[in-house]
């Protein structure tokens, strides 16, 4: 069984280097290290940022992917026009840390970190499911580094009521049983809870329990190489 990211991630990131941007790596703090896509010309002048009249834009991602899978065509659409950034979120894509923080206080302050690092002063900042907490994180810790802000499918922190709240309406008993499915046919419950039938064409929900599934076998049969 392949594994069809192997295949798409190659093409995705050759698509994205055409649209004006590139991958690079920010070290916040030793043993904490952020991978950006960027503007292009912001790695090719990394001893002197280039001025641009395009304003920054930082697209923050959520849990089940990360940040280039998640912005694709939304990069695409808005390279013209903005000086688009996006981050793999720690313990997302090629973002690493030592440290033992899960925290949404501390995702939005290495965010920050490298986003100053990178020479971004003032942003817009967009933010999709988890990471729309973050984004609400960094508005609060930074006023003067978020100008404005888009937040789709979240709230502004997961309090204790709101996740129980949540779980019970699911069905769910805690987050990782839907985030982290331990069987394949338990990743039924993630897609079940993020559509519903009046919007989503059943054929469509059977072919992405098909898909995962089909890339749980293959991570299966990788590891156990």
């Amino acid at each position: 069984m392949v594994n069809v990211f192997t295949i798409v991630k190659p093409i995705v990131h050759g698509v994205m280097k055409l649209a004006g941007i590139t991958p690079h790596k920010v070290e916040i703090e030793p043993g904490t290290i952020m991978n950006f896509w960027v503007p292009t010309q912001v790695v090719s002048h990394q001893n002197q940022r280039p001025s641009t009249n395009k304003p920054p834009v930082v697209l923050i991602h959520g849990f089940f992917a990360d940040g280039i899978l998640t912005w694709l065509f939304q990069v695409l659409g808005l390279t013209r026009n903005y000086a688009v950034y996006v981050p793999d979120l720690l313990f997302f894509g090629d973002s690493i840390t030592g440290r033992p923080e899960r925290t949404a206080d501390f995702q939005a302050k290495c965010l920050a970190k490298g986003l100053m690092k990178l020479g971004v002063e003032r942003c817009s900042v967009v933010g999709f499911s988890y990471g729309g907490m973050i984004a609400f994180k960094l508005a609060k810790l930074y006023p003067d580094l978020v100008e404005s802000m888009i937040v789709s499918g979240s709230v502004p922190e997961l309090t204790e009521s709101i996740s129980m709240a949540t779980l019970e309406k699911l069905g769910f008993s805690n987050w990782s049983d839907i985030l982290l499915p331990k069987q394949c046919r338990d990743s039924d419950g993630f897609f079940q809870s993020g559509a519903t039938q009046a919007y989503s064409p059943g054929f469509l929900i059977s072919s992405l329990r098909i898909f995962s599934r089909l890339c749980s076998i293959a991570g299966k049969r990788e590891r156990s190489f």
